[in-house]
């Protein structure tokens, strides 16, 4: 998606037929002198602290998930149960 975004950044530039500094580039990556690269996506500086952060923030989301779906499937069990339970009472009330 971000490659995408990219190049229909470089797109609006060719058809303007310059580049505007305040439509900032939606990847950039520059290698600095001591051999390090420096990432920054719209603008916003990528660090290798951030992707940690972002990793463990997915964990936390797949964990939830999986007790939401726990939630959802007792949830469905009990409404499947009180449905048969109320049919089976007016049966005997008939």
């Amino acid at each position: 998606m971000l490659f995408g975004m990219q190049e229909a950044h470089r797109g609006m530039e060719r058809m303007r037929g310059y580049a505007d500094p305040s439509f900032p580039s939606v990847i950039d990556m520059k290698k600095r002198e001591n051999g390090e690269v420096e990432a920054a996506v719209f603008g916003r500086p990528v660090v290798a602290g951030d992707l940690g952060e972002k990793q463990e923030t997915i964990r936390e989301l797949k964990t939830f998930n999986l007790f939401s779906r726990l939630g959802q499937l007792f949830a469905d069990a009990v409404t499947a149960l009180m449905e048969m339970l109320f049919s089976l009472v007016g049966r005997v009330l008939d």
